[in-house]
């Protein structure tokens, strides 16, 4: 039982689109991220996803709504369901998901797809 400093280890964070595990629960990772610009469209075919905005603001797009964040709220992706995020400027984000969830879901992408377990 140890308490994390999420300004610490935001601090820490120095790319975009890299989530870093700062916690583990229940089968579920507690990941930090930073957001700037645009993911590529994907689905979690198995995994609900969820978003919290820490700093900043950025966008959860899906094929038929945008979803507006700012720090302090929050949105579930439903698993099955295509979409992309995306911040203008740099946004810090708390993202809630099963463990070994691929960032990029169903595609692999030189640029976005990230290691899964890196700590932080």
């Amino acid at each position: 039982m140890t308490k994390v400093s999420l300004r610490s280890k935001f601090a820490l964070i120095n790319e975009h689109w890299r989530p870093k595990v700062v916690a583990s629960l229940n089968g579920q990772e507690v990941k930090l991220v930073k957001f700037c610009g645009t993911f590529p469209w994907h689905v979690h075919a198995n995994e609900d996803e969820m978003f919290l905005v820490w700093n900043g603001s950025m966008i959860v797009e899906f094929r038929d709504q945008i979803v507006e964040l700012d720090a302090g709220e929050l949105c579930v992706v439903p698993r099955g369901v295509e979409h992309r995020t995306m911040a203008e400027t740099e946004a810090e984000v708390l993202v809630f998901e099963p463990s070994n969830t691929r960032n990029t879901g169903d595609i692999v992408d030189e640029t976005f797809t990230a290691p899964n377990g890196i700590v932080i």
